[in-house]
């Protein structure tokens, strides 16, 4: 039962998402070769923000939902070794509102998460630090901005979509 939830909810996002989404952003169900859409695994892009210094970088991240969702959170990954203090080098983001424990709650929309991510790149919590690159956030800002730049340089591409 709960996964039918799921996916009734995911479905509705989805259509949601079509009608109107912030620009620069994407965020599709995955879709198989036989072109079969599977509705718990989204593949999504978050534009870095104007006049930050994740500008110009569009970040690709996964989002895969539970059966249990919304009741449970999804588990947001950006590519393996990802740079940033809130990011697991599995690629996984450490954000409150992403933990069922803390600020999750079922009526948050797949737009706000993402947008929650968005600001999370160039505001980091202090709270939850996951990398050793907190420690250069902290110590050296001016590095941690070439490191981040350099990362925008290495997603550039824009999404595809």
């Amino acid at each position: 039962m709960s996964g039918e939830i799921a996916r009734s909810r995911l479905a509705e996002e989805h259509k949601s998402w079509l009608k109107n989404h912030p620009d620069g952003f994407v965020a599709e169900p995955e879709t198989g070769s036989d072109g079969s859409v599977n509705l718990m695994v989204w593949h999504c892009t978050i534009p870095g923000k104007p006049a930050t210094d994740w500008e110009g970088g569009f970040y690709p991240i996964t989002m895969h939902f539970s059966e249990d969702y919304p009741s449970n959170p999804p588990m947001c990954k950006f590519p393996q070794g990802f740079f940033h203090p809130n990011v697991y080098p599995s690629g996984e983001v450490c954000m409150s509102i992403l933990d069922e424990d803390r600020e999750w709650t079922p009526d948050l929309s797949i737009e706000e998460i993402l947008v929650g991510i968005q600001h999370l790149l160039d505001w980091p919590n202090s709270q939850d630090p996951t990398q050793i690159c907190y420690q250069l956030y902290i110590d050296d800002q001016n590095e941690y901005k070439r490191q981040v730049r350099k990362q925008a340089l290495n997603y550039a591409a824009g999404p595809q979509s």
